[in-house]
């Protein structure tokens, strides 16, 4: 302890359970510091947010500035990809003390003639301690030294010199900092690509995009390329392209016993080709595979894998490594269950294995092993049904080698789990909003994802729809549901995603009522899709993604406000810019049946908008412009027309030629 630093720093945000995962940010984000800093009496403080790169050993420095009741802030530009690590410090600053100080006494006609000797003390010790101080600054400094030790002089004639901006200037820029308080511990921000933060997600089955019912191919999939791109979709994930198991294979509509020629279901990984560095023979071949990835890259696709470390009876870890499964008393392997739901043809790896060490190191080389392939995005089936330490120590040493990786779990479980795998690494995580339906459910799920700590940990990616879960919603929706979840979905979260071609073709049927599991599902079965039925959502869905990708706004989840409007089958909520240069005002019928109407509240004040001036809206989606003016504006929404409409607030602003426009 040194007895000399009287600062004391706490309650540093953001910070992910006191230090012990890092925060989450992207290339070019700006990380906001924040701390309660104070000391004893009324001294004034410095203080300043440190930070470095991986592997730095200097630390840069960024200014902070006070708010209110000793609540200090400052931020930093986090600009390659990796790791950063941040801290705070303070300390008494005898300058700025002693400036405010003789104001003071100036102001009060008192006597401050002793006050100028220390100020020239304080100016003094600058000049000995900071090697930076050019050579006009020195001149400059020496000679307000010598002004205020000056005894010809009158103190009344040296309030030229203590009211120098020039002074002011000089002693901030070069602080004395002595008996700094350094906060003990660092902090680490992750910071990924952008399209950890905005990313609009496609599911395909390869299988089922063959000409004439044939098993399709990755060349199929190449070929499903321009849809996917026209439809404005940055991802294109495939579930599991391994080999399928044949034993205890399923057949149609989950059957437990499969027909001879049915598929199987492509999470039942492994067979006599290989395990999950492997491809399923008709899909076709590394060559093909790596063709795929690289066709994609060039229409600025990525392709996500989907990784499902559980394995087939005919996985070769089965035969080779027995260790790694639950055995059971009669000898055989425990295969996977969700009571009453059984998986008999999968077995699920045992994370309590005595040879845990090299399980773990297996499964972290399949990673690698696509990795190599071209793959930068994983799609994980199931994450919260294995070691969540083993989580964040593949992910972390993937991540040393390979930062533009991006993890997505596929965890629908209790929220703290979900969280604990988001803590670990994973860069987004599905959600809840898939059952998020009425106006209190969507506030009050969204508030909690961008209102809480979790927003620096845990970014949502909102899907409406998988292959395993056809909600309720949907099975009972029209057009204009299906058009209001797709909505809600690509304008709430900067990510989001839909399983199609079912989605666009409004596949809807489930296997029983009040079940969610499609009939026929894809899962056990290659569809034959026509994407040239006339119902196609598809030009909806392409402007959706054309105005997520045009408005910057829409590129965040962490902006998103809600707004009070005076029905509740109506959903209001915007989106910004940090810069308010791009404002979303977005509100969508809740009801896909009746028109409705209602009051928005905007609050202009929060977007620096002037409540006397008129300002126009844009319906990105309609194409209309209106003039609101004030806070209160009437909306209404015609389902059979279009169940959303997505505004681009123009703000009237004042440029240097003094003319208005709108921006």
């Amino acid at each position: 302890m040194n007895g000399q630093q009287r600062v004391i720093i706490e309650s540093i945000k953001p910070q992910i359970d006191c230090g012990a995962f890092p925060v989450k940010r992207v290339i070019n984000d700006k990380v906001e510091v924040s701390a309660d800093i104070f000391c004893d009496s009324h001294d004034v403080l410095s203080a300043e947010v440190l930070f470095r790169f991986q592997g730095e050993k200097e630390w840069h420095i960024a200014a902070m500035e006070h708010l209110v009741n000793d609540r200090w802030k400052g931020e930093f530009t986090v600009s390659k990809l990796g790791s950063y690590t941040y801290s705070v410090q303070a300390w008494v600053d005898h300058f700025r003390s002693w400036h405010r100080d003789i104001l003071k006494r100036i102001d009060a006609q008192t006597d401050y003639s002793v006050d100028l000797l220390i100020g020239a003390e304080i100016i003094a010790e600058a000049l000995q301690n900071n090697s930076k101080v050019s050579a006009k600054e020195k001149e400059f400094l020496k000679n307000v030294i010598q002004d205020f030790q000056a005894k010809d002089k009158a103190a009344e004639d040296k309030i030229d010199v203590i009211l120098s901006q020039r002074l002011y200037q000089i002693m901030t820029q070069y602080p004395v900092k002595k008996h700094v308080t350094l906060y003990p511990k660092e902090f680490e921000v992750n910071v990924e690509r952008v399209k950890a933060n905005f990313s609009s997600w496609y599911e395909v089955f390869p299988r089922s995009l063959g000409l004439d019912e044939k098993h399709g191919t990755f060349n199929d999939v190449v070929n499903f390329l321009p849809y996917v791109a026209n439809l404005g979709f940055d991802v294109l994930y495939l579930p599991p392209i391994h080999p399928i198991g044949e034993t205890n294979r399923k057949g149609e509509n989950n059957n437990v016993t499969a027909e001879q020629g049915e598929p199987g279901s492509p999470w039942a990984i492994g067979g006599k080709e290989g395990g999950h560095k492997a491809i399923h023979p008709e899909l076709g071949t590394m060559d093909d595979f790596e063709k795929l990835v690289q066709e994609a890259a060039g229409k600025g696709i990525d392709i996500a894998m989907d990784v499902a470390f559980q394995c087939s009876p005919d996985h070769p870890y089965v035969k080779d490594h027995p260790e790694w499964f639950k055995q059971r008393p009669d000898g055989s392997l425990q295969y996977a269950e969700n009571p009453p739901k059984k998986y008999e043809d999968i077995y699920p790896l045992n994370f309590e294995t005595e040879d845990w060490k090299n399980l773990w190191e297996e499964l972290k080389s399949v990673f690698l092993f696509w990795i190599e392939k071209g793959v930068k995005i994983f799609r994980v089936d199931n994450p919260h049904t294995k070691s969540m330490r083993f989580w964040g120590w593949a992910i972390q040493n993937i991540k040393k080698e390979h930062p533009d990786v991006i993890f997505l779990a596929e965890a629908f479980t209790r929220p703290k789990v979900m969280n604990n795998l988001a803590k670990q690494g994973f860069t987004q995580s599905y959600t809840y909003f898939t059952w998020r339906n009425t106006k209190y459910e969507i506030t009050k799920y969204c508030k909690e994802l961008v209102n809480s700590d979790a927003r620096d940990f845990f970014r949502p990616n909102f899907w409406p729809n998988t292959p395993d879960i056809l909600p309720e919603f949907l099975q009972v929706a029209n057009r204009a549901g299906f058009i209001q979840r797709i909505a809600l979905a690509a304008t709430l979260s900067s990510n989001y995603g839909i399983y199609g071609p079912a989605y666009e073709l409004m596949e809807n049927t489930p296997t029983h009522p009040g079940k969610e599991e499609y009939l026929n599902s894809e899962k056990y079965e290659i569809k034959n899709w026509d994407l040239n039925k006339p119902n196609n959502l598809g030009k909806i869905i392409k402007r959706l993604n054309k105005i997520r990708h045009e408005n910057e706004a829409l590129q965040n989840t962490h902006s998103l406000k809600f707004h009070d409007i005076e029905n509740e089958a109506l959903v209001c909520y915007s989106k910004t810019t940090d810069d308010l240069s791009n404002i979303i005002l977005v509100v969508v019928s809740l009801d896909p049946h009746h028109t409705h109407s209602g009051w928005v509240r905007f609050p202009l004040e929060e977007f620096e908008m002037d409540e006397h001036t008129p300002f126009q809206v844009h319906d990105l989606l309609s194409g209309a412009f209106y003039l609101w003016n004030g806070d209160h504006n009437y909306v209404e929404i015609d389902p059979g027309v279009m169940p959303v409409q997505i505004f681009k607030v123009r703000r009237k602003v004042r440029s240097e030629k003094d003319f208005d426009y709108f921006m």
